[in-house]
């Protein structure tokens, strides 16, 4: 039997300030794909739909690599670290996809929450000296630095595109279906 990964249902605010209400949407959407890939065995995690080769493994692992690569390059302007820095992207972009089969569930759930834990941290930390428009330290060719906002709503984009992916692998899996566990 693998681990549960479902955490406490997020709910966003209804009339919360703006970083509550990104922060709120995230959460979200974290609860969301955790639900999607939580109680699953290995052969669950492995498997696709159709044509595509995504996985709900490989889903956990990209989002992982998603939150650590964001904050470090975007709001600290640091190096990413393990195990993403060990990783020739160049010639092998789908990494975090294709090698997701190599991990247990037990694997990939502890790379994601880990991942997850650090960009928690780096936000917590970030809110407390300002607010959304705080600049990161990333800058593009052209001087510009994202700011906090830009970041969060990035990630709030990826896990909604992925989470809708979750949901078709994992009704395909064992009928499960729904927005949330309440449903």
């Amino acid at each position: 039997m693998t681990e549960t990964i479902a955490e406490a249902w997020p709910e966003p605010p209804l009339a919360g300030t703006e970083a509550e209400a990104v922060i709120g949407a995230l959460e979200r959407q974290r609860a969301t794909l955790a639900w999607k890939c939580s109680g699953l065995d290995a052969e669950g995690m492995r498997a696709t739909v159709g044509a595509s080769t995504v996985t709900l493994g490989g889903l956990l692992k990209h989002l992982a690599h998603v939150e650590d690569s964001h904050f470090a390059r975007l709001w600290l302007a640091s190096p990413v670290g393990a195990p993403w820095d060990a990783v020739d992207w160049e010639s092998d972009p789908d990494w975090d996809y294709r090698s997701a089969a190599q991990d247990s569930p037990e694997q990939l759930l502890a790379l994601w929450r880990e991942s997850v834990a650090r960009s928690r941290a780096v936000v917590d930390g970030a809110l407390s000296t300002g607010g959304l428009e705080q600049l990161g330290a990333y800058a593009t060719r052209s001087g510009e630095h994202p700011n906090l906002r830009r970041i969060l709503l990035d990630l709030v984009e990826e896990y909604a595109r992925h989470a809708g992916h979750a949901d078709l692998i994992r009704e395909s899996v064992d009928g499960l279906t729904g927005e949330d566990p309440e449903t």
